[in-house]
């Protein structure tokens, strides 16, 4: 188990350094706890200096938390996906807040990623629950917004003397490891205010070396030396060595996971048997599957398996180091994403459109888009498509190159407006009709009644009603209210007919009950 890990503080007391900040940190959670909500948190720092250790801490102090990585997360749609409803909703358990926490908010590009920023800085104002934020880099451009709607806590480097002492008192201690005091304080030093980096050394250097001496200190590359991602990706590839290969794995701060593109991007460049290769590409895959249940239970400790595999499992493949020199190069997966960011992310706010206006899954949107490709071929269709997803122009050039001819858009729009034409004299019609005759003629320029007496219908109904002016209505009025009187004569002539034929049927009924009187009484 990594160090890093087990030793990780648990209480804002057992945090090193930066006194003033966890205070002011301490005093935003209480607020919050006493529901008083607070702006979200920002902590600014380099690494090492407890940011995410801090974020964990708070965790704990709410019903449930969201962790993710915000430049992971990079374009508008997927954010609020991702986050939108959380931040704007309470907890499973009642009203009990549900705290949110993006890493790397430094990380979103606002150009490429499709308005990533502009969601974020969307969620953080209209959040109803608290935000916690890390970012590294204080004075980037794309911070700017954020600092300002949210409470900025800088992080401030950890001081050699109290690495020293967290690094003996709670590390070494533990461990029940004794090292020569002064190799410790330069250990100390060169972490450069990284306590998480100064306790990763000191792990590799006890259990590769068995103890922490001064030449094993120097021969490391520490901080300001630190192991490049090129410097490990060679060492795992050339080396026959376990205690060589870990500790270029530990001395590397870059993500694990990127290292592991690297080494399975270069195996094949550094192997020659098929055999190496398959075996090499099996612990890769290993790998990736610690990396992939760190990512489902947030539980780091895997990192520690993932390491092994993709660096002494792919070390081991080899029968033997191959005495050639081969170029370490960059995963051609990245450079391939990179080249088609743009493009992606074009593609997928395609798709939500024909998600909203078409009704279906985005899974089946993507594959109706070769038959588009084919479509599009033909400008009028072309036109009635993009019209139908309300496409901009950079989107319609996704599935054509060429632009829709003017001719050809100046002769859809006339034909659509004769079409709404006709099918508003329809509904004209239909209202003459009776389609709105439960609703009374002095209502029909309300709005509101028309929505409540026809929320059943489809929108196109209402659409088509507010495209009639004030004196078509006024007409529409008129002529219900002429009919509503004309038949209210014709029911109340009807009425009076009805009661003449009552009245003389009841005098027929009378001089024939008189008749069959006097006829009884001659006949005695």
């Amino acid at each position: 188990m990594l160090w890093t890990d087990k030793y990780r503080p648990k209480r804002f007391e057992d945090v090193v350094g930066n006194v003033k900040q966890k205070k002011i940190i301490q005093s935003w959670v209480e607020k919050w706890k006493d529901d008083n909500p607070q702006p979200p948190l920002l902590l600014i720092g380099p690494a090492g200096t407890g940011k995410t250790t801090i974020a964990h801490i708070i965790a704990d102090e709410f019903s449930e938390y969201i962790e993710l990585n915000a430049s992971d997360k990079r374009s508008h749609d997927l954010l609020i996906s991702t986050i939108g409803e959380s931040a704007s909703t309470y907890s499973l358990f009642g009203n009990n807040r549900k705290l949110i926490i993006m890493d790397e908010v430094d990380g979103i590009h606002g150009t490429n990623d499709r308005g990533g920023t502009k969601a974020l800085n969307k969620i953080i104002k209209e959040s109803k629950q608290p935000i916690v934020m890390m970012a590294n880099d204080f004075y980037s451009n794309k911070l700017t917004t954020i600092k300002k709607n949210a409470q900025v806590v800088k992080m401030d480097k950890i001081k050699s003397p109290s690495i020293n002492k967290y690094l003996r008192d709670v590390v070494l201690k533990n461990e029940e490891i004794e090292v020569d005091k002064e190799v410790l304080k330069k250990l100390a030093k060169r972490s450069s205010g990284d306590l998480r980096s100064s306790i990763n050394t000191l792990q590799a250097l006890v259990e590769n070396e068995g103890e922490l001496t001064e030449e094993a200190l120097d021969s490391t590359s520490q901080k300001d030396n630190t192991s490049t991602i090129f410097d490990t990706v060679t060492r795992v590839l050339k080396s026959k060595n376990p205690e060589h290969v870990k500790r270029s794995m530990f001395e590397n701060n870059e993500d694990p996971s990127l290292v592991m593109e690297y080494i399975a991007e270069n195996i094949p460049r550094e192997y020659e048997s098929n055999k190496e290769v398959k075996k090499a590409y099996e612990m890769i895959s290993q790998a990736d599957l610690y990396f992939g249940r760190t990512r489902s239970s947030q539980y780091y400790g895997y990192w520690r398996y993932a390491s092994d595999f993709m660096g002494l499992g792919v070390s081991n493949s080899k029968v033997d180091t191959y005495r050639k020199f081969s170029k370490v190069v960059g995963p051609m997966a990245f450079t391939m994403m990179g080249r088609t960011r743009g493009k992606r992310a074009l593609r997928d706010v395609i798709a939500s459109k024909m998600e909203e206006k078409m009704h279906v899954s985005l899974q089946v949107a993507y594959t109706i888009f070769p038959y588009f490709e084919i479509m599009f071929e033909n400008d009028e269709v072309a036109w009635e498509i993009s019209d139908f997803l309300e496409l901009e122009d950079d989107e319609i050039k996704f599935f054509r190159k060429k632009k829709i001819p003017k001719a050809i858009i100046t002769k859809m729009e006339k034909i659509k407006a004769e079409m709404r034409e006709d099918e508003k004299e329809q509904w004209r019609s239909s209202i003459k009709e009776g389609i709105f005759r439960e609703i009374p003629p002095q209502d029909l320029k309300a709005s509101d009644a028309v929505e409540e007496s026809f929320s059943h219908e489809n929108d196109t109904v209402l659409d088509i009603f507010d495209d009639f002016s004030d004196e078509e209505l006024d007409e529409i009025a008129s002529d219900l209210s002429l009919n509503d009187k004309s038949k209210s004569k014709s029911r109340a002539k009807k009425s009076r007919d009805s009661e003449d034929v009552e009245s003389k049927s009841r005098e027929d009924k009378k001089e024939e009950k008189l008749d069959k009187e006097q006829t009884t009484l001659f006949s005695f």
